[in-house]
């Protein structure tokens, strides 16, 4: 009984400390201004933990990664059963690299073609969808942090 308690505490604290604000971001492409609502991924646990093990994504969601300063960027998508398109996002806010319709449950590792400073992940076919190219620009709050 003892265990059970404290196994069900230590998943109420990991759940609790894996929280993600959300935040509104907009890509300007040349179609208009794309909008979503995304969570951010800012501390290392949550950057950890990412979009794995969920199902489903709402078409106008997604997830940000934010990082303190532009560097190599690897992704993978163990454990992540929803199709992504990855946009990896340079130091002045443009998409530097997109990597279109991932494949869930892989463990290949996705990689920036440059330093990234963040990326967001939508869901697969997004990117196709509403025309966003690399030398979009993305704004959000969440880079104001």
């Amino acid at each position: 009984m003892l265990r059970t308690v404290t196994f069900l505490c230590l998943c109420l604290v990991t759940t609790i400390a894996l929280a993600f604000e959300k935040s509104g971001l907009s890509i300007v492409t040349a179609k208009g201004s794309q909008k979503f609502e995304v969570e951010l991924a800012i501390t290392p646990a949550q950057q950890s933990q990412g979009l794995m093990y969920r199902r489903d994504m709402p078409a106008n969601a997604g997830m940000l990664f934010v990082y303190n300063r532009p560097q190599p960027l690897s992704f993978w998508m163990k454990n992540t059963f929803i199709p992504l398109d990855m946009l990896f996002i340079d130091g002045s806010l443009r998409i530097a690299h997109i990597v279109q319709r991932t494949i869930p449950l892989s463990t290949e590792t996705i990689n920036s073609s440059e330093p990234a400073i963040s990326v967001l992940e939508l869901n697969a076919g997004t990117v196709s969808k509403l025309g966003i190219k690399p030398g979009d620009v993305v704004m959000s709050s969440a880079f104001e942090k």
